[in-house]
C-alpha cells in the first residue's frame, strides 16, 4: 500500500508530523521498531529523566531543605523501587495518550525495522521475520539517537552504564562518577546528588554547557560544589576499569577516581545505521546525524525529510515537535509564517536552568550597547515562603531600543518562568513592560519586575 506520508520513528517529531499530516487529510503510516510507541523521548530520554527528577525531589524533601536543613528527608530510605513505580505509571500514561491520538486522527502504526529501497519505497521487517514493501510520496526520518558507546569503555550494566541503562539500576549506588558534563550528564549527576549520593562529574573540556550564559553556568557550578559534588573540568579520561567491587576511572593527569558506579554520558549517535540511506543518496556524519535545510527540514532528497535529535542541535523534545510539524506542512504545500527568532532551552538539572534569546557573551560580541537587570529569588517574598536560598533571573536589554534581548534563569521553576521572557522577546517588548505591569504577589515570576527595575534604574527613562 502507498501512503502520502511515511514517518520513521514515533518520538516528538515523528508524532507531531504524523498528526499534522493526518489533519491535512493525508494517509499516514508511522513505523517504529520499539516495543511500544513513543520513541526515545518517552522510554529512555525526556519523560523518564524528568519523572525521575520529580520523584527524587519529592521523596528527598529537597525543596524544603532551605527551611528544615540539609538533613531533612520526606522518606528516609529511598529505593530504586520507589523511583521506578512512578516512572512506569507515567510511561504507561504517555503511551496511552499517544495511541489514542493516533487512533483519533486515523494514523496507522506498525512495529518493524525500516530500510529504504528507493526514493519512494521502503521495506518493513517485523520481529517475526515478516517482510513487506510500502510506497510513499513523502517520508520523515525521525529515528532519534542512542548513547555513544566507545569500544574501549567496558559497559557491563553492573559497574559501567550508559544513560539508557541508568533506568535499569537494581539499587541506588553508594558513590557515582559521571563522565560527560553535557545536558544528560549534569541532569543525572545532580539528580543523584539530590539523593545524597556522593557524585564526581568529569568533563574533558574546561567549560560546560557552552550555549548557556556564563554567569548562569558559574552559579550552577557553585551550587553543585556547595552541596558536596566534585567537579573535574579539563580532565580527559585515560581508562575506565570495571572491578568486582568498584569502578575505576583513570584520568590523563594521573589521578584515579573510584566509585561504585560509572555513568558514561559523552554524546549520542543517530539511529541511522540500518536505514539503508545509501539507497537514496542521503549521507550521515560520523555521529549519525543527517544534514537538512534548516527552514524546511528537507534532506538532499526533496521528498524525504528529517527532524528531531537525528539532525543535531538543539535536540529538544519541544523543538523536535515543531520541526516535525513544519516538515509535514512543507511536504504538503502549506505555507507557514517564519518561525520566531528565539525558543526556550530547558535543562532539568537540580537546580533547573532555562534560557531564551541572546546570552551576555553573544550581545557583547554583537557590539550592541546593553544593560543587565538581575533578581535573586531570595529577594522575592515567594522565595522566602518556599525556603529558596539560591537561584536568580538575569535580563539583558538593548540601551538603544530598550528591547529585551535575552532572559536567563537558574533555580526553582526556571523552565516554567522562562516563558514570560520568551513572550516579551518575541513580541518585541521593552524594559518598560516589566516596570509598568503588575505581577501576582507573592510569586517567583515577580523576579521579572525586580530585574526589570534593576535595569531600568541604570538605563533611565529613555
Amino acid at each position: 500500500m502507498d501512503y502520502d506520508m511515511l514517518v520513521i520513528g514515533s518520538g516528538p517529531s515523528g508524532r507531531r508530523a504524523a498528526v499534522q499530516s493526518a489533519k491535512l487529510g493525508k494517509s499516514v503510516l508511522v513505523v517504529d521498531r520499539g516495543r511500544r510507541l513513543g520513541g526515545v523521548s518517552v522510554h529512555t530520554g525526556t519523560i523518564p529523566s524528568k519523572t525521575l527528577r520529580e520523584t527524587v525531589l519529592n521523596l528527598s524533601g529537597w525543596r524544603e531543605r532551605g527551611f528544615y536543613g540539609r538533613g531533612y528527608r520526606v522518606k528516609q530510605d529511598i529505593s530504586v523501587g520507589d523511583l521506578i513505580e512512578r516512572l512506569h505509571k507515567t510511561l504507561d500514561h504517555e503511551v496511552e495518550v499517544l495511541q489514542h491520538q493516533f487512533m483519533r486522527n486515523t494514523v496507522k502504526s506498525a512495529r518493524a525495522a525500516v530500510k529504504f529501497i528507493g526514493p519512494n519505497k521502503v521495506s518493513l521487517t517485523a520481529d517475526n521475520g515478516d517482510y513487506s514493501e510500502v510506497g510513499f510520496a513523502n517520508a520523515l526520518i525521525a529515528v532519534g539517537t542512542r548513547p555513544h558507546r566507545p569500544r574501549d569503555v567496558p559497559f557491563d550494566k553492573t559497574r559501567v552504564f550508559d544513560s539508557d541503562e541508568m533506568l535499569e539500576l537494581e539499587r541506588l549506588p553508594r558513590t557515582l562518577t559521571v563522565i560527560g558534563a553535557g545536558v544528560i550528564g549534569v541532569e543525572y549527576a545532580t539528580i543523584f546528588s539530590a539523593l545524597d549520593v556522593p557524585v564526581t562529574l568529569v568533563e574533558p573540556r574546561n567549560s560546560i554547557l557552552d550555549f548557556v550564559d556564563r554567569e548562569i553556568v558559574d552559579d550552577f557550578i557553585h551550587q553543585m560544589r556547595d552541596r558536596g559534588m566534585t567537579i573535574r573540568l579539563g580532565s580527559a579520561v585515560k581508562e575506565i576499569r570495571s572491578r568486582p567491587e568498584t569502578a575505576e576511572v583513570e584520568l590523563a593527569d594521573g589521578r584515579t577516581i573510584r566509585s561504585e558506579v560509572v555513568l558514561y554520558a559523552a554524546g549520542r549517535t543517530g539511529n541511522v545505521g540500518s536505514l539503508g540511506l545509501d539507497a537514496v543518496g542521503i549521507e550521515a556524519d560520523s555521529r549519525g546525524r543527517i544534514k537538512v535545510d534548516p527552514q524546511t527540514f528537507q534532506t538532499s532528497v526533496p521528498n524525504i525529510y528529517a527532524a528531531g535529535d537525528v539532525i543535531g542541535f538543539p535536540s529538544l523534545a519541544s523543538t523536535s515537535m515543531e520541526q516535525g510539524r513544519v516538515a509535514a506542512c512543507h511536504a504538503f504545500g502549506v505555507a507557514l509564517p517564519p518561525p520566531p527568532e528565539t525558543f526556550p532551552y530547558g535543562i532539568y538539572a537540580v537546580p533547573e536552568i532555562s534560557t531564551v534569546g541572546q546570552s551576555e557573551e553573544q550581545v557583547r560580541e554583537s557590539g550592541a550597547a546593553y544593560e543587565v537587570g538581575v533578581a535573586r529569588f531570595r529577594e522575592t517574598s515567594r522565595g522566602h515562603i518556599m525556603g529558596v536560598n539560591t537561584g536568580f533571573l538575569k535580563l539583558l536589554f538593548s540601551i538603544e531600543t530598550r528591547r529585551l534581548l535575552g532572559a536567563h534563569i537558574v533555580g526553582e521553576g526556571a523552565t516554567e518562568l522562562i516563558h514570560i521572557g520568551q513572550a516579551v522577546i518575541n513580541l518585541g517588548g521593552t524594559v518598560d513592560f516589566f516596570v509598568n505591569n503588575t505581577f501576582n504577589y507573592p510569586t517567583l515570576a515577580e523576579a521579572y519586575k525586580i530585574a526589570g527595575l534593576d535595569a531600568w534604574n541604570r538605563m533611565g527613562r529613555g
